[in-house]
């Protein structure tokens, strides 16, 4: 309740701002439904068929193309979906419990408690957009590494629960305001959490209310260990790339002021 009463307070102080505004309806679906819920996304006109197996918790999704092509891919958990951009996608589907990827099909397990119904639709706008994108399947092992929200061998287990929050419940409401959140660092010492704004959101009026009040708060109230959230630092190559754009600001600046006026009258 008391983090209930935290996100309206961040709502008010938004003045409107849809990424804060997209927080506060993400956390009001985690805070009165089992599991982590996700707003349905928009249909792309792409016809998928469902099959019944024999697990009723379980059904195939038959998109009418190529998943993995050759092979499967297992994935009990959202933590083994780093290396799948649309493994992600639909473990951010409230009540999706594992999936499992065929050669062209899509088997998702749902939670106890869920009915199809409320899947479904959910699951079909999540498979729409994700080939609508052009996205790989499967990340390479390069793709990976390069890839700061995705869960890596070596993240210790609260970045992990970090990334994992991040990335299913987070993003999406700051990507559809036409930014990113991307995971920077985290002080074990101090349990402050490091992250990049991007996009919309860096230069965001309300950037600060939507880490503070709405990031900060929902990461507090799952992983007891995160105890502040701060905007990190831009790398070099960052400083690098401001100062050079201002130096071009400055030089527009100079070109676009109006000649000296020389007092004489036009013949």
């Amino acid at each position: 309740a008391a983090a209930a009463g935290a996100f309206a307070r961040a709502a008010a102080a938004a003045d409107g701002c849809a990424t804060t505004m997209g927080l506060v309806r993400a956390f009001a679906a985690l805070s009165t439904r089992r599991g982590l819920g996700a707003p349905p996304a928009g249909a792309r006109g792409m016809f998928i068929q469902t099959q019944s197996t024999p697990n009723p918790a379980s059904l195939m999704f038959v998109p009418g193309r190529d998943v993995m092509g050759r092979g499967s891919e297992d994935f009990p958990d959202v933590r083994s979906a780093s290396r799948s951009p649309l493994a992600r996608s639909l473990f951010a589907v409230d009540g999706v419990q594992a999936l499992f990827f065929g050669s062209d099909f899509v088997t998702v397990t749902k939670k106890e408690g869920y009915e199809w119904s409320m899947i479904k639709p959910d699951v079909f706008a999540a498979i729409m957009d994700f080939f609508a994108s052009g996205q790989d399947v499967m990340l390479s092992s390069d793709q990976l590494k390069a890839d700061p929200s995705a869960i890596q061998d070596d993240d210790d287990e609260v970045v992990a629960m970090v990334k994992e929050l991040l990335d299913t419940r987070i993003r999406p409401a700051v990507q559809d305001d036409g930014g990113d959140i991307i995971f920077e660092k985290w002080d074990e010492e101090s349990g402050v959490v490091y992250l990049k704004l991007q996009g919309a959101c860096s230069g965001c009026p309300s950037s600060s209310v939507t880490l503070k009040s709405g990031v900060e708060n929902m990461l507090m109230h799952y992983i007891p260990e995160v105890k502040g959230v701060e905007q990190a630092a831009p790398d070099d190559a960052e400083r690098t790339g401001l100062s050079e754009f201002e130096k071009l600001e400055a030089r527009l600046a100079e070109n676009s002021e109006p000649p000296a006026a020389d007092g004489g009258a036009a013949k």
